[in-house]
């Protein structure tokens, strides 16, 4: 086998380039995924034992399509190279050695649903109202902080004399304190523990740097401080790291990506080799040279120019409509009329947009064309509650530490336990610093909760008796026990509406899950099974075989492709995001919006169509705004469709949490514009009764103090402080706060 053949002259570099760090710059379509089968292929033939080397992405779906290759490629021994995900390789990592930093093994990992029931019990333990500050706020200062590895404490010794600091230190210290009690950890724990882990034990770190002596890691520009401190202590031993990515797909900004991890790859490596694959083989030569025309407009990006073999191909199209009800029409429309004429079928279409409120008009629309769609990003499987009540049985089962599932399912289905006896057994299980379950097992040594020992009874022993039979019944039979014995799906039965139809048919589905993972794995165990089902993705629900045409935000798009692609939503103000515009740091936030943008056009292999609307329902209100400049980047020679210049309006605040709207009857009409005769008419501006210094109220995110107000012309530009949400910069005239 000529493991070299059939590869391009940078990609036989990168294969054969074994030793000392190794950076892949690989432009979209690049064949990245090609490059690492192949140089894993080439390890081996030189004699690196498969156990030896280690593959690190971002998705499972990623993760499996690697592993499917190199088993393609390789055949014999291809099932002993680690090739995984950032998390379930920690998850791996910490499930061995986890309790040598003071966690049980069988840790549970908490999702966002979890976490916000956490937070929930922080805050009212707290006394801090949900109404003022929500949960989120926290959590993602949280998070924050943790992809930075500032533990609770260094936070709160960062604090001083910021009120709004000290309060989140505080709830920072009593979060992780709950999650260290119910032996628990969340998707940012997950990592920040495993690289504590190998930095407090010197012998577990030995262990990870000889077993992994050649490491790879994907999407590399995707990568965020804590993870690259797991890279850089694993690859410490020899420095055979290879890294592949593209700064110039670096998205991911608000989850905490840290672009500066690859454009500073050779200060962290002096000794790096440096190869770029830019030949694409994705996509047609208009579509890349639109690209290219506006991701050459960053300034912060490594020199690269995608560069393409395949035909010419149509340029890109662009349609300008009145109203965002007419944009989806014509997307549906032009949708059907492809797939009649036998062009495309549903599944080689995609409908790109910048914010998931755009998805309301266009499901709309594909329902009365009867097209069959499937969201990405909606409610996930596993967040469902049947699902959820019947995965916290599992994990009471598994990890009887866990206060959250057992409180969850103690009464599901009823038992007679309510809420009021719920919190006093947990404050009887506070009292002695133990555990929910462990309390329910000794209410007899408490007079004033021996009563309710016969309710709580039968929950205790049916969990220890499903404990006592889990290596009989294994994972499928476990779940298959606790819905019969429990009456779950009897209940529903009972109830006989389609809701609880569709409920059952969820619970079969989550049990077939089981089956399959039974199936897949000789050695599968109840707490593989959590694990694998807790690190599950939306983007791996995608079924290539299935027939329907995906809608998806920008951001959820990346790594996919496809034949015809819809970018909807090209307007200033809502791509690039007002937020972004307006900004503090307003250069560096619009150059990750031309990178999403950059990333959506990359997305299509044949076909490319930007919509935009000059009237788009915001908030209850109708407003407008000019064609995204992104589009404007484009060569003209490039675009198939004439731009209208406008004055522009900008959307206020955030439309990622608009609110479902209903359909403005102006767009009903065949002509809307002539019905919405004050569109292109001058903001009145007012003055303000507040200034700087002054305590101000708005709508949706409470109080504040105004830091600044710039007079912009037509508006006033406010910058407030908010005590729940942080600083944000907004118009006026949009704001509509009011003076404290």
């Amino acid at each position: 086998m000529n493991l070299l053949e059939n590869l391009n002259p940078e990609q036989q570099r990168a294969v054969m380039t074994t030793e000392g760090p190794l950076l892949i710059l690989a432009g979209a379509g690049s064949g990245k995924t090609r490059v690492l089968v192949h140089r894993v292929a080439n390890l081996m033939a030189n004699g690196v034992e498969p156990y030896h080397i280690m593959a690190i992405t971002f998705t499972n779906k990623a993760a499996g399509e690697m592993r499917e290759r190199i088993n393609n490629l390789i055949g014999t021994g291809a099932e002993q190279i680690w090739v995984a995900t950032f998390h379930s390789s920690c998850v791996r990592i910490l499930r061995r050695y986890g309790d040598r930093i003071g966690y049980g093994t069988n840790f549970s990992i908490y999702d966002t649903d979890d976490t916000k029931t956490v937070m929930k019990e922080v805050l009212k333990k707290l006394n801090i109202d949900t109404k003022k500050f929500k949960e989120r706020y926290f959590l993602n200062a949280i998070s924050s902080a943790k992809n930075e590895m500032i533990t609770a404490e260094e936070y709160a010794l960062s604090c001083g004399s910021d009120l709004a600091k000290s309060r989140i230190a505080g709830v920072y210290r009593e979060y992780q304190a709950r999650m260290r009690a119910n032996n628990a950890m969340d998707f940012d724990d997950l990592l920040v523990e495993c690289v504590n882990l190998l930095k407090q034990d010197p012998e577990v770190l030995n262990f990870y740097q000889t077993k992994f002596q050649y490491i790879m890691v994907d999407e590399y520009q995707d990568t965020n401080t804590v993870q690259f401190e797991l890279v850089r202590l694993l690859a410490g031993g020899r420095q055979n790291l290879c890294v592949v990515g593209d700064d110039d797909q670096s998205i991911y900004k608000f989850r905490g990506a840290n672009i500066y991890n690859i454009l500073n790859f050779e200060k962290h490596f002096p000794d790096a080799t440096v190869i770029k694959l830019e030949q694409n083989y994705r996509s047609t030569k208009a579509i890349l040279d639109a690209a290219n025309g506006v991701i050459h407009n960053n300034e912060g990006r490594k020199e690269k120019a995608l560069w393409t073999q395949n035909e010419q191909g149509e340029r890109v199209k662009f349609k300008q409509f009145d109203s965002a009800y007419e944009e989806a029409q014509f997307i549906a429309m032009d949708i059907n009329s492809k797939v009649r004429k036998g062009t495309y079928d549903y599944k080689d279409c995609a409908v790109l947009y910048r914010t998931n409120a755009q998805s309301r008009l266009l499901e709309e629309k594909f329902i009365v064309e009867n097209i069959p769609y499937k969201i990405v990003g909606g409610v996930n499987f596993y967040s469902r509650k049947e699902v959820k009540d019947i995965l916290a049985y599992l994990k009471t089962v598994d990890n009887a530490q866990d206060d959250l599932a057992v409180r969850r399912i103690i009464n599901v289905p009823k038992r007679g336990i309510g809420q009021t006896s719920i919190d006093r057994v947990s404050d009887y299980a506070a009292a002695l610093n133990m555990p929910f379950f462990d309390a329910l097992m000794q209410l007899q040594m408490d007079p004033a909760l021996k009563k309710l020992e016969k309710k709580v009874e039968p929950f205790v022993l049916f969990i220890q008796l499903m404990r006592s039979q889990l290596p009989d019944l294994g994972v499928a039979g476990l779940i298959r026990e606790i819905i019969d014995q429990t009456g779950y799906e009897a209940e529903l039965e009972a109830e006989g509406t389609d809701e609880a139809a569709a409920r059952i048919e969820n619970i079969e589905e989550f049990y077939s899950k089981a089956v399959s993972y039974e199936e897949e794995h000789e050695d599968a165990t109840l707490g593989g099974f959590l694990e694998e089902v807790a690190l599950i993705a939306d983007i791996d629900s995608l079924d290539d075989s299935e027939d329907y045409v995906v809608l998806m935000t920008l951001h959820a798009a990346k790594g996919l492709e496809f034949p015809n692609v819809y970018m909807a939503g090209m307007e200033d103000g809502l791509f690039p995001s007002y937020m972004s515009i307006t900004a503090d740091d307003s250069v560096a936030e619009i150059e990750e919006e031309r990178r999403l943008c950059y990333v959506g056009i990359t997305r299509a292999m044949k076909q490319l169509t930007m919509t935009s609307a000059k009237a788009r329902m915001v908030r209850g209100e109708t407003q407008y705004g000019a064609v995204s400049r992104f589009v404007k980047e484009i060569p003209s020679d490039l675009l198939d469709g004439e731009v209208y210049e406008q004055k522009q309006r900008f959307f206020p605040d955030f439309l990622d949490d608009a609110p479902t709207q209903k359909i403005n009857p102006i767009f009903t009409q065949k002509k809307p514009m002539a019905a919405a005769k004050n569109f292109g008419t001058k903001i009145e501006k007012k003055a303000l009764d507040y200034g700087e210094g002054d305590r101000v109220k708005h709508p949706k995110f409470g109080e504040g103090e105004v830091i600044s107000v710039i007079d912009g012309g037509r508006d006033y530009e406010v910058t407030v402080e908010f005590d729940n949400v942080g600083r944000k910069k907004m118009f006026a005239s949009f704001a509509k706060m009011t003076k404290i």
